[in-house]
């Protein structure tokens, strides 16, 4: 078999890299999520500086992940479209919407306000660009090769956290938001060039069902698979109660606990995408999967008990250790929850699972703000308390209900 043919693969690191289309989606991924963490960082302690306000920081974190209801739609679009022509369309969406941003900042009269619309109107489809990401590096590989393609992939978001926040404060803090979205803008134009790379292997027609029932037919079919339903549950559970406190509410933590700047913000995230990254590469580099869904528990488990750790750090200099293998283990309890799922479901209904999948991201969005009214009544690290010990306890609950997840 060649090289450029779809799922060739062995257990060298980088093998995934000899497939073409992977070759280009890497890097058009990776320049689309620096442009997502710039924005985010950015636009975060903008919102959180200008306003002073806890809740609103949080409701705006919150509102860029409304799109989650609508990606079980974008599922169904991409299951009956080419996905490569849909990932394009959606990522000139986000040139468009940055440039807007881009220029109220150089005009000099953007305001909080503003700044909820935009988001609000990327929100509804940036939790989608996942959806497609995974569809096409799924359509491309076999399930010998997809453990090592997902966890490259990954890599792609981990290292956004990095270099994404660190130059996203560094412009904020130098230059100010009208050129830092310039450089965001600049990210989306290269990374759509990249994207026309892409070879879409599998053509997708419409079967003559209409949408509304092609999505009750992926429902059905997720349904009567007892590790599909416990892989929704658990993804559901950790943007409820695990994500929240390392990406929304992270700035409420950096400036009110350790009393950082946002280049200090900018720091604690790196740390925490440094540890992802490394679990990524550690993933990348194992091969083939093997028992994913063990591997997923065991991982969460991890995850939830060294964030009750972090919960009660009171220093920025042991934060950042702790925050380092938080990353690590988010990234191991991501990506084998994604490798069971991807590889469990029929490729004629992969888009929609993986749509249906991204309604567990708007449990984010909940934890977001349910967390910023929380900590306003009881503090920060009562708050993250509570979220971990619920998290571990769901946990157990979901794998004694569903053991059919513990078993792969």
């Amino acid at each position: 078999m060649t090289p450029d043919k779809p799922g060739h693969i062995d257990n060298r690191f980088f093998d995934a890299f000899r497939n073409r289309s992977f070759a280009f989606q890497w890097p058009a991924d990776l320049l689309t999520s620096w442009a997502f963490e710039m924005e985010t960082l950015i636009l975060g302690w903008f919102v959180l500086v200008t306003t002073d306000s806890v809740i609103l920081t949080a409701a705006f974190a919150a509102l860029q992940f409304g799109g989650t209801l609508l990606s079980p739609f974008f599922g169904v679009i991409a299951d009956r479209v080419d996905r490569k022509s849909m990932l394009i369309t959606m990522r000139v969406g986000y040139t468009v919407l940055a440039a807007m941003i881009m220029t109220l900042g150089l005009i000099g009269i953007v305001t909080p306000w503003q700044l909820f619309i935009i988001a609000a109107i990327s929100g509804l489809i940036r939790p989608s660009d996942l959806v497609i990401r995974h569809s096409l590096i799924a359509d491309t590989f076999t399930t010998a090769g997809l453990r090592n393609a997902m966890g490259l992939s990954r890599t792609t978001m981990d290292t956004a956290r990095i270099a994404g926040s660190l130059l996203g404060a560094g412009l904020l803090s130098s230059v100010g938001i009208g050129y830092a979205y310039g450089a965001v803008v600049g990210f989306y134009v290269a990374s759509i060039g990249l994207a026309f790379g892409i070879n879409t292997k599998h053509t997708f027609t419409p079967s003559g069902v209409r949408p509304w029932q092609e999505l009750k037919l992926g429902f059905r079919y997720m349904l009567e698979s007892e590790v599909i339903v416990a892989i929704m549950s658990l993804a559901f559970l950790v943007n409820l109660t695990a994500f929240p406190i390392t990406h929304g509410l992270l700035p409420i933590l950096a400036r009110n606990v350790y009393g950082l700047d946002e280049n200090g913000l900018a720091r604690l995230v790196a740390f925490y995408a440094s540890g992802a990254l490394m679990g990524s590469l550690l993933i990348a580099g194992m091969g083939g999967a093997s028992r994913p869904g063990r591997a997923t528990v065991i991982a969460i488990l991890l995850w939830y008990g060294l964030l009750a750790v972090f919960a009660q750090i009171t220093t920025a200099a042991a934060g950042t250790l702790v925050i380092a293998l938080i990353g690590c283990a988010q990234s191991f309890a991501m990506i084998s929850m994604s490798v069971l799922l991807l590889s469990t479901t029929e490729i004629r209904y992969r888009g929609r699972v993986s749509g249906v999948r991204m309604l567990a991201v708007y449990g984010l969005p909940v934890g977001l703000i349910l967390g910023g009214v929380l900590i306003e009544a009881f503090g920060t690290r009562a708050t993250f308390t509570v979220y971990c010990a619920i998290g571990i306890v769901a946990t157990g609950l979901i794998v004694l209900r569903l053991p059919a997840l513990y078993r792969n």
